[in-house]
């Protein structure tokens, strides 16, 4: 299969013997694909080498024979945000989960254009953890792991005054008044779920009651193996802390 002009966010790049890369690339038509780069180390391939890194846009041309194509050109389209501190850290956060869940030459015209929503976002700096939540209902809903959000795993009206944990399969699940602080503690707000089916900011209390149930979700859907930007996030946090 011959690729021309082909759209793409660069997910990931990593050496490949002496002077190569592999690359993984999100791409709309195609899902994601891997693509060898050969030869990209000499002295007049920088700009090439540029194009290739992480949450950089670009347009390819390759080839595809096997399980990787061939690399032919590619030409960056835009320059991609620069991230420093805990953008940073999210940047490779949104590209990890994107690798690691979205299937190789399956069309993703919806996760594609999530994707360019929430490294938009990360550029303008707005509120890390809004984006990051915003692009995993985006994530799931596109894969086909979604629910609805406004409604609990019985089919009654989420309430903004009561909390939930998320069942990977079967959605928000009502948590009874008298279940233990810690279990609450760990559940989402109501008002937190339906800010999310709304698409509207949450207060800063209910926007970080998102956190674990979503991680909950996605780490059924990832399996045993989770994300080294999760172990990361576990490191900056105890080091914040003092620790």
């Amino acid at each position: 299969m011959r690729y021309t002009a082909e759209p793409a966010f660069v997910l990931h790049a990593r050496a490949w013997r002496e002077s190569s890369l592999l690359v993984e690339v999100l791409t709309a038509e195609h899902g994601r694909l891997g693509l060898l780069a050969r030869g990209v180390h000499g002295s007049k391939r920088h700009l090439l080498r540029a194009a290739l890194q992480p949450l950089q846009f670009i347009r390819f041309d390759a080839v595809q024979r096997g399980e990787l194509a061939t690399l032919a050109g590619a030409e960056a389209l835009d320059a991609a945000p620069r991230l420093g501190g805990e953008a940073t850290l999210a940047g490779f956060y949104l590209n990890e989960l994107t690798l690691r869940l979205a299937p190789r030459g399956d069309p993703q015209p919806e996760l594609f254009e999530a994707y360019a929503s929430a490294r938009r976002r990360l550029g303008e700096g707005e509120p890390l953890a809004w984006t990051l939540r915003r692009y995993e209902r985006n994530l799931l809903d596109a894969l086909g792991f979604g629910f609805d959000w406004t409604s609990d795993s019985e089919g009654a009206p989420v309430d903004g005054a009561a909390r939930y944990r998320l069942d990977p399969e079967a959605g928000p699940r009502r948590l009874l008044a008298d279940r233990g602080h810690a279990d609450r503690r760990g559940a989402a707000t109501g008002r937190a779920l339906l800010a999310l089916a709304a698409d509207a900011l949450p207060g800063d209390e209910d926007l970080a009651s998102l956190r674990r149930p979503m991680r909950e979700v996605l780490a059924y859907h990832l399996g045993p193996r989770g994300l080294k930007s999760w172990e990361m996030l576990g490191e900056l946090a105890r080091v914040s802390s003092g620790e």
